[in-house]
């Protein structure tokens, strides 16, 4: 992997998520099958290239010296969340086509709302991904 690759700036910086998985293998093929991902780092953490921006998957685990009071876990409920992947797309209907065919399993079709039509993805441990077409810009 080249160096230029790997999300470590010389100036300023970048956006990464970092997800916490229960399977690192699991996850890191659903990203490269459904959504092209490049995989720079295989495991411990799994670091891809998502589009533009970056990603990091790893297990759950107790509290560091630098969290002492934090826990990461995958979600415990699929159905409640605080944050979650927003995907901009130029064509909704043809990225829903083709990650539907990669495996992605979405809640809904498409559907069209104020100034977008969007849908959402569920990853294999729950984390919610918006699936998002911008039809009208504000102002």
């Amino acid at each position: 992997m080249p160096d230029s690759e790997f999300p470590a700036p010389e100036s300023g910086f970048v956006v990464t998520h970092f997800l916490v998985v229960s399977d690192q293998d699991r996850s890191r093929d659903f990203y490269q099958r459904v959504f092209g991902a490049k995989v720079l780092v295989e495991r411990d953490p799994v670091i891809m290239k998502l589009a533009n921006s970056w990603l990091i998957l790893n297990e759950g685990g107790g509290p560091t010296d630098d969290k002492p009071t934090v826990t990461l876990a995958p979600p415990a409920d699929p159905d409640r969340t605080s944050a979650f992947l927003n995907l901009r797309v130029a064509d909704i209907a043809a990225a829903y086509a083709e990650w539907s065919a990669g495996g992605a399993e979405f809640l809904t079709e498409p559907k069209q709302h104020a100034r977008e039509i969007r849908a959402y993805i569920r990853d294999p441990d729950g984390h919610l991904i918006e699936v998002g077409q911008t039809t009208a810009r504000p102002g």
